[in-house]
């Protein structure tokens, strides 16, 4: 099942040569927008705004797709909008906000021994949002013993298991680690333009790289990280040797050091 996670990070820049970038009158900025495709991962949307843009607005311009999971942070909520993935048979998994008032419907049973603590139908009250989404929410919380805190989601979602959800949810920090390695990697703290075109020029070219890079690793069949990927392209730009033969020693150790495991997941 395609699951995008959404999220969007600020490109920071100098407010003294990027005036058109004004953000808070002592800073400048833009924002990226992403819906990232975990089956990759790979960048399925993208958009750039002013900073000043608000997440949620985004959801206007995110195509639908029927079927799919869109993964969120509680910056994107807004049930009006939710409610128009739910109408196009799409399903999204929220972090919930506290200040949204609901009432507890019915309770669900987890598995025990397992970091679901609750599975609920709620619905929502109070004169906005009830409106916006009359009908009942799912409700699923849990606790996260690696950084000691519990977490909380919404969804519309109510024939997958609790612990999926959850596991949904847990997926959405790959978009993270996709800004990150972006921002680090691709070097795009340094502008080689000032003006609104050569920046919005520059992240694209970045943004497209780091597809052409991701495409050609998953065609050839590699396993070798991106971030290594990259490094052994950029010393063999000139090299008339097949890619794959330049990653044939390393990518052959990698896999003779991960015999034994029984799950690995592709980390950017």
């Amino acid at each position: 099942m395609p699951v995008y996670a959404v999220d969007s990070t600020l490109i920071d820049l100098s407010l003294a040569l990027c005036p058109w970038a004004n953000w808070t009158g002592t800073t400048a900025a833009v924002k990226l927008h992403v819906a990232l495709d975990l089956r990759g991962p790979l960048p399925a949307f993208v958009t750039l705004t002013q900073a000043s843009h608000a997440d949620v607005l985004w959801l206007d311009d995110l195509p639908i797709e029927p079927g799919s999971f869109y993964v969120m942070d509680r910056g994107y909520i807004d049930f009006r909008r939710l409610r128009r993935l739910d109408e196009a048979g799409a399903f999204f998994v929220v972090r919930d906000r506290s200040d949204v008032k609901y009432c507890r419907v019915t309770s669900h049973p987890v598995p025990p021994g397992s970091t679901v603590r609750s599975d609920q139908s709620i619905r929502l009250r109070g004169c906005v949002a009830r409106p916006n989404w009359p009908g009942l929410l799912r409700r699923v919380s849990l606790y996260d013993p690696e950084h000691s805190r519990w977490i909380v989601v919404w969804t519309n979602q109510w024939t997958l298991s609790a612990a999926l959800i959850a596991e949904l949810y847990r997926r959405r920090w790959q978009v993270e680690l996709f800004f990150r390695w972006v921002k680090q990697t691709l070097r795009i703290r340094t502008f080689y333009g000032t003006s609104d075109n050569a920046v919005r020029v520059q992240l694209w070219s970045a943004i497209a790289l780091y597809l052409a890079i991701a495409i050609t690793r998953k065609t050839l069949g590699l396993s070798t990280n991106l971030t290594t990927f990259v490094q052994v392209l950029s010393l063999h730009a000139l090299s008339r040797l097949p890619i794959n033969e330049l990653f044939a020693t390393s990518d052959c150790a990698q896999k003779n050091s991960s015999v034994g495991e029984q799950l690995m997941l592709n980390h950017i």
